[in-house]
């Protein structure tokens, strides 16, 4: 979920003969709750046609909402469940010490209460899968003409979904999530790893953990950082600091340890005009708000990062309300640092000993 997304825009205005069909429609269908939505992507639907878009092009959309809808369903039975993905390779073999160390990390956030979100193939994805367990691993596969079929942990689990569309199913194995998991592998790979990295960056995505995880001594990920420090950062294509949000290790109680010490103290956030809320665990100490301000009231547009309770549509939509809070103007440029301040709140003395698995939110 964006952080920072301005409202999206209305559909054009339908001739009213139309939108009165449309609401018998909805009537009919029994559609209640979330009606304007439903009714954009009813309008949308008939826009399409309207327009007299390509066949291939209806294809792709009407696939694609299909692929949403049935992933949207699978995953609906776990909602406020956290959960963790992780990426790797389709051919690493069971006796490489990077399939062990995924079936590691897998298995520890399971027994913490993290379900595993994978691509349901073989390799890391089945490794993984095979750490948290059947009731504890969600798949997401996709149909390739050459691949090999999914795991065998989903043959009697009901937790896997099939997806034509790479960008539909990367969607969905990031979307749920609050933790990433990823190892070494191919271009694939590569790329939900910088996907990842672009979200953070760019604020589309709220901060979570990523964990770069390797084999013991291994270079994979110390060779990404050669080429971020040597190449990209000097050209001036990213900051300097663009590659500290990650952890790059090669030992699983660290990479558990990152994701679940992510949300020893932070909880989530929620945007309230242009204020940003941050909720937490526990109450900041007046010396430590004045603390978080000398180091971080950089990232304010104006005023200061204050405490406060739940604001007015906290209250109405009753969000949350046990958390306290902190507020601050946040400035849109600045998104992609947030996470800074995030690991200064949880290393606060104020902050609970043990991590609390974070607070799973609909959008």
């Amino acid at each position: 979920m964006s952080i920072a997304d301005p409202a999206p825009a209305e559909p054009a205005h339908e001739p009213d003969d139309l939108a009165a069909k449309i609401e018998a429609l909805l009537d009919e269908a029994g559609v209640h709750g979330n009606r304007s939505l439903v009714r954009r992507i009813v309008t949308s639907g008939l826009g399409l046609g309207v327009d007299g878009t390509d066949r291939l092009d209806l294809k792709i959309s009407a696939a694609a909402l299909e692929e949403m809808r049935n992933a949207f369903r699978l995953f609906a039975p776990f909602d406020g469940v956290p959960k963790v993905t992780v990426f790797g390779s389709a051919r690493t073999q069971p006796r490489d010490p990077l399939y062990r160390r995924a079936e590691a990390v897998a298995a520890s956030l399971a027994g913490d209460g993290w379900m595993v979100v994978t691509g349901a193939g073989p390799g890391i994805m089945q490794a993984a899968a095979h750490g948290a367990g059947p009731e504890r691993a969600i798949g997401i596969s996709i149909r390739l003409p050459f691949e090999e079929r999914p795991s065998e942990v989903f043959d009697v689990d009901p937790n896997l979904v099939s997806m034509k569309y790479f960008f539909t199913r990367k969607l969905m194995l990031m979307k749920e999530s609050r933790g990433f998991v990823c190892l070494p592998g191919g271009f694939g790979t590569l790329d939900e790893t910088f996907e990842l990295l672009t979200l953070q960056q760019t604020g589309k995505a709220e901060p979570v953990p990523i964990v770069l995880l390797d084999a013991p001594g291994g270079g994979y990920w110390q060779g990404l950082r050669r080429y971020v420090e040597e190449q990209l950062v000097p050209l001036g294509m990213i900051a300097p600091d663009d590659l500290d949000r990650v952890l790059i290790t090669d030992t699983v109680d660290a990479a558990v340890a990152e994701i679940t010490g992510f949300w020893r103290n932070y909880d989530s956030l929620r945007w309230v005009g242009d204020r940003l809320v941050l909720r937490l665990n526990a109450e900041p100490t007046a010396a430590e708000v004045d603390e978080l301000n000398e180091r971080f009231g950089s990232l304010c547009t104006t005023g200061r990062i204050e405490p406060t309770g739940p604001l007015g549509p906290e209250r109405t939509d009753g969000d949350e309300l046990d958390h306290p809070r902190l507020v601050l103007t946040l400035d849109p440029h600045k998104v992609g640092e947030l996470h800074r301040l995030i690991r200064a709140i949880n290393a606060l003395d104020s902050a609970p000993d043990q991590a609390t698995p974070p607070t799973v939110v609909g959008e």
